[in-house]
């Protein structure tokens, strides 16, 4: 398994799922050391999540367009 292929299983929506656990520990009224760091979990996870949407998919990862592969100046 390539970096790109852990990039797009796992980090990309890790990162998005940091940023809503950052939401929920800002927006939670029961541990004030969550509350706290509410923020900066969103901010991690924003920061992370624009770095791994950067990084471009392997070529052929399925895109759902099979004749591309084949001919890739036809029109669609």
């Amino acid at each position: 398994m390539s970096f790109r292929a852990i990039n797009q299983k796992y980090l990309e929506p890790g990162s998005q799922v940091l940023m809503v656990l950052g939401i929920v520990a800002l927006c939670q009224p029961w541990n004030m050391l969550l509350h706290t760091y509410g923020l900066t979990i969103i901010l991690i996870g924003l920061i992370g999540f624009n770095i791994t949407s950067k990084i471009a998919p392997e070529e052929g990862a399925g895109t759902g367009h099979a004749g591309d592969a084949r001919n890739p100046g036809a029109p669609h």
